[in-house]
């Protein structure tokens, strides 16, 4: 048991070896029992800006936590000038659990996975029928990520003038994923976001998309005006241009009580810290089948005890079929 003031012995102390003069450094750390809370809502460059209650405060993170990092999203615990006025600047003390993560790696080869997005209940994967080209398989990276961190999916297709989304929602059509489809002249009208309003109200939604999709755009249509971003040209063939959208950020919803985080156009979804255990979750009629698999099955093999499962009527063959085109995507390349 650690020990305060005079009450403190040798035990409570450690030094630095092999330097002179040091000062002694004690194990206990205080516990900030009276930290505010507080929402972050973006980080830039070891700057983050947090609500607390209803004042926008900069802060950054105490030493004390040592390389864990805050992303938009977490709930963190702040000491020191929480007042908000220029200059200011407070400590995180404390980065509390978190009920969610979007997590992805720079390739499939990267063993250094990257949280994008924390606390988010929703993952709305915003992709465009044409100009460019819609890319099934950065969906299923999408769709495997968000199973693998506790959030669930929606679909947001857009263009839909340029070219029909029946395809794309017969790919999708087993795993029952909710969706809206919108048009570019209903995302000038106001009328695309409307309807995605509907499926955001009291929820945190984190939104995802290959650069040129519209996806800030339709996020500026969901917020108020005065919280808007920028947008810019990307070319739909190279994906070169202006994306605006360089770091993520979280943004109240009006009147609804949710919020929308943007985040930077992708080229890339990254699988490498995904363990294929965790994917068959989403998939709760097919988990009982699993019982009779061979140990650290991937459930893409001869010996899958999900094969016989769905021969037996227990579970849509197009679930089982779908389950594994998500697996599989860890092994294939995007562009595939």
């Amino acid at each position: 048991m650690r020990r305060y003031g005079k009450h403190t012995d040798e035990d409570d102390i450690r030094t630095r070896p092999g330097r002179r003069n040091t000062r002694p450094r004690s194990n206990i750390r205080p516990k900030h029992e009276d930290a505010a809370e507080g929402m972050v809502i973006t980080v830039d460059r070891g700057r983050l800006t947090v609500l607390v209650d209803d004042r926008i405060v900069m802060a950054m993170k105490a030493r004390e936590l040592g390389r864990k990092a805050a992303v938009v999203g977490d709930r963190v615990a702040l000491v020191g000038d929480l007042t908000g006025k220029k200059d200011t600047l407070a400590r995180i003390v404390r980065i509390e659990e978190r009920t969610s993560v979007l997590r992805r790696t720079a390739d499939d080869d990267d063993p250094f996975e990257r949280v994008v997005v924390a606390n988010a209940d929703q993952l709305a994967i915003v992709t465009a029928l044409a100009d460019p080209e819609p890319r099934p398989r950065l969906i299923d990276r999408c769709l495997v990520a968000a199973f693998d961190g506790g959030l669930e999916p929606l679909l947001v297709l857009t263009k839909s003038d340029l070219a029909p989304p029946d395809e794309i929602l017969e790919l999708y059509g087993a795993l029952d994923i909710p969706h809206v489809v919108t048009s570019r002249e209903e995302l000038e009208t106001g009328g695309a976001a409307d309807r995605v309003r509907e499926q955001l109200g009291g929820r945190v939604t984190a939104f995802v998309g290959h650069s040129g999709v519209g996806k800030t755009t339709l996020v500026n249509a969901l917020v108020a005006q005065d919280r808007r971003r920028s947008t810019g040209h990307v070319n739909a063939v190279t994906g070169r241009g202006r994306h605006t959208t360089t770091s993520a950020l979280a943004l109240p919803l009006p009147k609804m009580h949710g919020w929308v985080i943007d985040t930077p156009g992708v080229r890339s979804f990254g699988l490498a810290h995904i363990d294929p255990s965790r994917v068959i979750n989403a998939f709760p009629d097919l988990v009982p089948g699993t019982e009779g698999c061979p140990r650290a099955c991937s459930h893409d093999e001869p010996d899958c005890a999900l094969d016989d499962w769905v021969a037996q009527g227990h579970a849509d063959p197009a679930r089982l079929y779908s389950l594994r085109r998500l697996l599989s995507t860890r092994e294939r390349t995007e562009g595939d």
